[in-house]
Order: structure tokens, then sequence, then C-alpha cells
């Protein structure tokens, strides 16, 4: 569901973004660089080394188009609707007393109200923001909370208002609701259950299930359609983030919000990415077994840190290439971010499951 057009200049730098945004997260970029564009480049970047090339991104991994306003908005079941800029997702929830939202990236901004907007219009209801749901307490989900107000109640885990009132940043106001393990959320005759299974990406993400509209919410775990960025998601707690998607199938829904990327999840995808994190620890374990540290240590010497960056560098390729090539063309950016993410898992599988450790006789 797409908007009118918003009669915004054609030159301008929003409409010029937008139009590659589909694909590659543009109105994201756009949301924080300063100045045109063409402003932009530097002089003399005919200098600057070539960028690199990589793999054709599948088709089934790209969303629905954006609007000349940088985003889109459609239905996910009944009165649940999803917003999208390419990069970053969230949800709200229409209601006879208001609109419940979930997530506020800052990269989405003023378009959550304009999405709200517009479907409030088309519906007959309250454009009204009266609750906001944290998954989590990352500012590039949350940043944008602090536009609508103060009056707003905001929900979250326990911890997520610990490390909000820890941060002290005035675009995520701490939430008022907390909870520790459940809670349900009743609004307008709806109600969303909220629970947290234990750390995994963050210490306060949290499952966020709409059981009447067949959707689990889920941020910063599964990128449907991609792989994970840097480090699977840059999370804190990998065992707990490798566990996370089971817990998630053991929930009742059809409809994936994954907070990342263009499009909805299923559980089809929710399978294919746990079968690439396991195939990348099958090829650790084979790794750390195959590939002998020694020429490291007594090429560098005293440099001990030379010799372990080689040595694991080393066997982090040896893990990562069989991946790489099994997953380029199923998931996006496989030969991207595929060497970062071994290297994390590589390092859990030693320091967290003691895999590869060996004692001094």
């Amino acid at each position: 569901m797409t908007p009118p057009t918003s009669g915004a200049s054609p030159t301008s730098r929003r409409s010029f973004l937008t139009g590659t945004a589909a694909v590659v997260g543009a109105s994201s970029i756009a949301a924080v660089l300063p100045g045109p564009l063409a402003e932009s480049t530097p002089a003399g970047a005919a200098d600057a080394p070539a960028l690199p090339d990589y793999a054709p991104i599948p088709r089934s991994s790209l969303g629905p188009a954006l609007n000349d306003q940088g985003y889109y908005v459609g239905r996910v079941k009944g009165n649940l609707y999803w917003v999208t800029d390419g990069t970053y997702q969230s949800a709200f929830l229409t209601t006879r007393d208001g609109v419940v939202l979930f997530d506020a990236p800052p990269t989405i901004g003023h378009n959550l109200q304009r999405a709200v907007n517009e479907i409030a219009a088309a519906n007959g209801v309250s454009n009204k923001v009266t609750h906001l749901v944290y998954s989590h307490h990352h500012a590039d989900h949350a940043g944008a909370s602090s536009l609508f107000g103060r009056n707003v109640v905001r929900i979250g885990h326990e911890e997520n208002r610990r490390l909000l009132l820890r941060d002290n940043d005035p675009t995520r106001p701490a939430p008022t609701v907390t909870f520790h393990d459940r809670h349900t959320l009743h609004v307008g005759g709806e109600h969303v259950r909220l629970a947290y299974h234990g750390t995994n990406h963050t210490p306060d993400n949290i499952y966020i299930h709409f059981p009447d509209h067949d959707t689990l919410m889920l941020v910063d775990i599964v990128t449907s359609g991609w792989v994970p960025i840097y480090n699977l998601n840059l999370s804190e707690d990998i065992p707990g983030y490798t566990a996370a998607p089971t817990t998630a199938l053991s929930y009742p829904w059809k409809h994936l919000i994954g907070g990342h990327v263009g499009r909805l999840g299923t559980r089809a995808d929710v399978d294919v990415h746990q079968q690439y994190v396991a195939d990348i620890a099958t090829n650790v374990r084979t790794a750390l077994a195959t590939v002998d540290p020694t020429p490291y240590f007594v090429k560098y010497g005293e440099n001990s840190w030379a010799a372990v960056k080689t040595y694991l560098d080393a066997v982090t390729d040896y893990a990562a290439a069989p991946v790489i090539a099994k997953y380029t063309g199923v998931l996006a950016a496989a030969d991207v971010f595929t060497t970062s993410t071994t290297l994390v898992v590589l390092e859990s599988i030693r320091l967290d499951l003691g895999v590869g450790s060996q004692v001094h006789p």
C-alpha cells in the first residue's frame, strides 16, 4: 500500500535517493547525510580506491517499492500494519482507543506518523499514537521515540528501562510500564503478548506476539532473505542469539517482523537462517581441528597478537568459504558479511563453549 505522490521536486535529495531505496535502503542513508547528495562528493573522488563488487541480490530478498516520501506501509493482517524504509522496520496496531506503535527507528522518523495518518484516513480510525512498545534499547530502533511526546505510554522489559536510564538519551525516553517475564498489553479491545526469554541480541530484546494477527515481531535476530550484518547483527550474547530462532518457531505465527530490510519474513526464512548459522558453526569446528596454529606462532615469535590474528583469520577464512559459496544467490549479502559473522561464531565456540581450548601439559 503506497500513498499518492507527495509532489516533492524530482531533483530533491529525498526523491533521488528513494528511487533506489527499495534495493539498497538509500532512504536510510538520506536521513543522515547532510546536504544534497551531489554536494557530498569530495574533491578528487576520482582518485579514490575502487569500491568492491558484490554478488547480485536475489529478487526474493527485496521488498515492495517505497513511495516518494521514502517509506512503504502495508497491512500484515487485520488492523496490524508494518512500515519500512527498505532497511528498517516498525509496526503499528490501530484500535478504537488509538494507535500502538512498535519501535521507532530514526531512519523512518516522521514517516512513522505519516504512515499512521495514511492508514487512519483510509479506515476512518484514530491516528493518535497512545502507546509505544520497545523491542530493545538500541537507538537505531528507538531513536524516534521522542517524536511522539511525553504522554505516550512506553512499554519495555525491566532491563530496557535500566539501559535507557543508563544511556540518558532524550530521544529514547525510558518505559514507564515494565515487566520481568510476561506482559499482555490490552488497548482498545486488542491484546498483544510480550515475553522475555533471556538475553540474545541484547539483554532486553523481547518477543512481541500478535496472536489475533498470526504475527511475531522479533527484532535483530532473523533478517529475512538476508544474512545478518557484522557479528550476527552485532549481538551481545551469541549462544542466546543462536537459540532465539528456535524459541520464535515455538510460537504460532505466519508473518515475521524482523526489524530490518524491506520485506516481511516467513517461517521458511527462519529455517534458512538457522541452517546458515549451523553451517558456519559446523565449518568452524572443522577448521579448528584442521588449521595448524604452529606456523603462525613460529613466524611471529614475540608478536603474539600477530600470531593470534593471522591464525584466527586463517580459521575464519577456512570456515567461511564454503558457506559463502553455498548461500550466494540464496541469502542476500552472503559474500559481504559471512566472514565477519564466522569470526564471532568462532570466538563464541572457543570462548563460550570451550571448543579448541587446550590445557598445557
